[in-house]
């Protein structure tokens, strides 16, 4: 398509900033052929995101490799991807071999760290890593006991608090792919439970969404991750009680770059 016959939005320059879709342009009453296949293409990759398998083995491979970490695969009362996406309650639970296997691990850990696909195993393939990189030196000096951690498949947000109910855990931490968007396929987000449970709901769980390297970046991630992990602690609550402050600590606000508002 020539040049001359897309015609460009004055908003143009600010799609620097975000990886939505503004500031396409038009050619005559419709959009540019390329931004049309862009969509089409985004939306493919996160259909693909959606039902993409979680590659376990090279998982567990690398946690214990690179960090150390014992680990145990587990997996949800959803036997398949397609009941997954059609009873969201049974991702919220563990088939019961699974549940056998945490009771046989013993019980009475400070924390557990569960990795569960969600709805994009993606996510947790490209970044589950590299934040536990950047997380795990920031609680070493904490002295906390650590359960396995768990790679559950086909799990929901709340399976971590059958986890952590089943380890004894203090506080579980659970890593899960986020529902993908059309500019984001890959985005991880984080969940903090104190006292886990199975019953609790969302109030009593701390978010922290959109971790990816086009989201918020690792580092960053982790330094959130920690510090509403020591308030937690400190404090031994979780959700909507435990606010996130850490741009009010020095040492933190130091290491971040400044934020950018339209």
């Amino acid at each position: 398509m020539a040049d001359d016959i897309v015609i460009s939005n004055p908003w143009q320059a600010l799609r620097r900033y975000t990886g939505a879709r503004i500031a396409l342009g038009r050619s005559g009453v419709s959009q540019p052929t390329a931004a049309q296949l862009a969509f089409q293409l985004a939306h493919a990759q996160a259909r693909d995101a959606v039902h993409r398998a979680l590659e376990v083995a090279p998982l567990q491979q690398a946690l214990e490799e690179e960090l150390q970490l014992t680990n145990i695969a587990l997996h949800s009362a959803a036997e398949s991807r397609q009941v997954y996406l059609q009873r969201p309650d049974l991702g919220r639970r563990l088939r019961p071999s699974s549940r056998t296997a945490l009771e046989e691990q013993g019980s009475g850990s400070d924390l557990a760290i569960v990795l569960t696909d969600g709805l994009s195993a993606l996510a947790i393939e490209q970044n589950a890593l590299p934040f536990l990189q950047a997380l795990m030196p920031r609680i070493a000096g904490e002295g906390w006991t650590l359960a396995p951690l768990a790679i559950v498949e086909q799990g929901r947000v709340a399976v971590g608090d059958e986890v952590g109910q089943l380890l004894g855990a203090r506080a579980v931490l659970v890593l899960i792919g986020e529902r993908p968007g059309l500019s984001s396929p890959d985005s991880m987000g984080l969940y903090l439970t104190w006292a886990p449970r199975v019953g609790l709901t969302d109030e009593r769980r701390n978010c922290i969404s959109n971790v990816r390297p086009a989201g918020l970046g690792h580092e960053e991630a982790a330094a959130r991750a920690y510090y509403l992990l020591a308030e937690a602690f400190r404090r031994e609550l979780s959700g909507v009680a435990l606010k996130d402050e850490s741009s009010n600590d020095p040492a933190l606000a130091a290491s971040r770059k400044a934020d950018f508002l339209l």
